[in-house]
């Protein structure tokens, strides 16, 4: 899995994630410049351009690449890195897309504690507190239009699992309905009380599971389209 984060973050916000991920068997990418500029569209896709490691194009090719057992490869995002999942889409062609705290059209909503916003998660939010390389106030940035265009304009024909926090106030709800609106594929979870980055909130334990569980579908062939997938899991007959 490759995860694109969101505005302010780095690849560090997500170690503990990855490591739920890892106990599994899945192994999760970040790049270390997915989103820093100001039309992510356009960032350098190259490993030679200038910057702090390759983008994710790039790093999307490798992880293909190095998936040696023909095992699905996702492509995730949070945040703005949820639009730029979308958007890119079409072009690095990922077997699943993983979604969290899809921003809006309306632009963020600025809140009087940012970290509350972020997550519940007393460990996180301290972990933030503390991280040089997080940057207070960038979930409050505008998106790049042309970001937000071209993931208005995708129409990825994969599987797509969405969470989205109810209890989300940078960015209501109402964008993940109106991408299950008009992509079928779209299986949306709602995270109850849950705050923008519900990879990293009070129930992120939850949300990896679940993710888990998605990504076994996707491994076994089970979530091909247009059908639903029957479940892998289900009550055993004991009078037969």
């Amino acid at each position: 899995m490759v995860l694109l984060p969101g505005r302010g973050e780095h690849p560090g916000v997500y170690a503990r994630f990855g490591r739920r991920l890892a106990s599994d068997g899945y192994r999760l990418l970040v790049p270390a410049r997915a989103v820093p500029f100001p039309d992510p569209l356009h960032a350098p896709a190259s490993a030679s351009a200038p910057g702090p490691g390759p983008g994710p194009v790039v790093l999307f090719a490798r992880a293909r690449a190095e998936q040696g057992d023909g095992g699905p490869v996702v492509l995730a995002g949070s945040d703005q890195g949820a639009l730029l999942a979308l958007a890119l889409a079409a072009e690095v062609r990922p077997d699943g897309l993983l979604l969290a705290g899809l921003p809006g059209d309306g632009g963020p909503v600025r809140t009087a504690d940012e970290l509350s916003a972020r997550t519940a998660c007393p460990v996180h939010r301290g972990l933030l507190a503390d991280d040089p390389g997080f940057r207070p106030g960038a979930l409050f940035e505008p998106v790049p239009a042309a970001l937000a265009g071209a993931a208005a304009a995708a129409r990825p024909a994969v599987p797509v699992l969405a969470f989205h926090g109810l209890a989300d106030e940078v960015a209501p709800v109402g964008a993940l309905r109106e991408l299950a609106g008009r992509l079928p594929s779209v299986e949306a979870v709602a995270v109850a009380d849950g705050r923008h980055d519900v990879f990293n909130d009070a129930v992120h334990r939850s949300v990896a599971a679940r993710t888990v569980l998605w990504l076994e579908r996707l491994r076994s062939g089970l979530d091909g389209l247009p059908a639903l997938p029957p479940p892998l899991l289900v009550p055993l007959d004991t009078h037969a």
